[in-house]
């Protein structure tokens, strides 16, 4: 049975920068909760931000912080970069220990974001990149889905269980 990970906020914890979750009860995620393939983690709690915090946002090439083509910053300026490569660490440590391929993190994150992540200038403005976890994640194999694309894993999933019977 597949192991997933999956963003703490996706399953109502109340961990993301102002304190909030954003999904809670998805019949998916429950039915895999109850199957026992959910790895929770918040990478930014894991790697010792408080909640709640600071918004932060990615400042130059989205994706790239990785590669120290970017930096992650708070709304106050505080450069947070460490602590978000740090909390990138941390996620793929768990997936690797617990034999996670998947991830379903929370999309806009400077951390978990896998389609979009805000431009920096803290107006509310997308752009298309990875977050710093989402970009490790990938980088080493594990294949990052957002909250919108919880059927399509699913999908996969039982495509995948289906061909392996």
């Amino acid at each position: 049975m597949e192991k997933i990970l999956v963003s703490a906020c996706l399953l109502g914890s109340h961990v993301r920068y102002n304190g909030s979750y954003r999904l809670n009860n998805h019949p998916v995620l429950t039915r895999w909760q109850a199957e026992g393939r959910v790895v929770q983690i918040c990478p930014e709690v894991a790697a010792g931000f408080s909640t709640p915090r600071p918004p932060a946002e990615i400042l130059g090439a989205a994706g790239a912080v990785l590669h120290g083509q970017g930096h992650v910053v708070e709304q106050t300026g505080n450069d947070v970069t460490a602590l978000y490569l740090e909390a990138g660490q941390l996620a793929l440590e768990l997936a690797r220990e617990t034999g996670c391929r998947y991830a379903v993190l929370t999309d806009g994150s400077p951390s978990c974001g896998s389609s979009f992540v805000y431009d920096g200038s803290f107006s509310g403005k997308r752009v298309a990149g990875h977050g710093t976890t989402t970009a490790l994640l990938e980088a080493n194999g594990i294949r990052v889905f957002s909250e919108d694309n919880i059927g399509e894993l699913d999908d996969l999933l039982n495509g995948a269980a289906g061909t392996a019977a």
